[in-house]
C-alpha cells in the first residue's frame, strides 16, 4: 500500500485524467439515451412547476454535475492535495458540505419524478408496490451498513485525504460481508424501489440511469484511484 505523499510524489498529468475521457463520453451517451426514453403526455401535470419529465431531466443533470465534481475533487486531492492545501484541517468538512446536498438531491428528485408522473408502469399496482418494498429493504440495510461500519468519512473518499483512512482494513460487516461494494450495488436499489412504489415510467428510466452511471464513476474514477493507492 502506498502513502498519499508517495502517490503525489510519483503522480503525472496522465494519472489525473485517467479514465475521464471515457467517463464524459459514456455519461453524455447515457444522458441522451435516458432523455430519449422519458415520456411526457400532452396533458402532463406539473409538480412545483416541473412535469415528471422535467424532474427526471433535473435529476440527470444533478447526477452529472455531482459525479463530475467528485471526479475532479478525488483526482486533484489524491494527486495534488488540492482540498487540504486550500482548506487545511477543514478539508473533509468542506467536501462533505459540497458532496452531501448533491447526493441527497438525487433520490429526492427521483421521488418528485415519481410523484408527478402520469405515465404508469403497468396496471398491476399491488405487484409494483410489493416489488418496490422488497427492493427498499436491502437498500435501507445497505445504507445502514455504510453509515455504521464503513462510516461517512470513508464513503466521502477519506482515503484520498488521510493516510489513516487509507490504512484501514476492508469492512466485512453488514452488507459488506456479502459484497465489496454495497454502496453502489445495493444502496442504489432505492431508485428502483421509488419507481415501483410510485408506478412511474419516468422514475424507472431515471433509476436505470442513476444506477448505471454510478458504476461508470466507479470504473472510470474510483477503480484507477484504488489501483494506485493499493498497488
Amino acid at each position: 500500500m502506498m502513502t498519499l505523499a508517495k502517490i503525489r510524489e510519483q503522480s503525472t498529468i496522465g494519472d489525473i485524467f485517467e479514465g475521464q475521457a471515457q467517463h464524459l463520453g459514456i455519461a453524455l451517451l447515457m444522458a441522451s439515451g435516458a432523455n430519449a426514453l422519458l415520456s411526457e403526455p400532452t396533458d402532463a401535470p406539473s409538480l412545483l412547476g416541473l412535469t415528471a419529465k422535467g424532474w427526471a431531466q433535473l435529476s440527470i443533470l444533478l447526477a452529472l454535475i455531482h459525479q463530475v465534481i467528485v471526479a475532479i475533487v478525488f483526482r486533484m486531492q489524491l494527486y495534488k492535495n488540492m482540498m487540504s492545501r486550500i482548506f487545511g484541517p477543514l478539508d473533509l468538512k468542506v467536501w462533505a458540505a459540497i458532496f452531501m446536498p448533491l447526493l441527497i438531491l438525487r433520490p429526492l428528485t427521483a421521488i418528485m419524478t415519481g410523484w408527478a408522473d402520469a405515465t404508469p408502469l403497468t396496471s398491476h399496482r399491488p405487484t409494483e408496490i410489493a416489488l418496490g418494498l422488497i427492493l427498499l429493504v436491502p437498500a435501507i440495510w445497505a445504507m445502514h451498513s455504510t453509515l455504521k461500519y464503513f462510516t461517512l468519512p470513508r464513503a466521502l473518499g477519506g482515503d484520498h485525504f488521510r493516510d489513516t483512512y487509507l490504512a484501514m482494513p476492508m469492512v466485512d460487516q453488514g452488507v459488506f460481508k456479502y459484497t465489496n461494494n454495497g454502496m453502489y450495488g445495493v444502496v442504489f436499489l432505492a431508485f428502483w424501489a421509488i419507481a415501483l412504489l410510485f408506478g412511474s415510467w419516468n422514475a424507472l428510466v431515471l433509476a436505470l440511469f442513476q444506477h448505471a452511471y454510478i458504476w461508470v464513476h466507479f470504473y472510470c474514477t474510483e477503480q484507477p484511484d484504488l489501483r494506485r493507492m493499493f498497488q
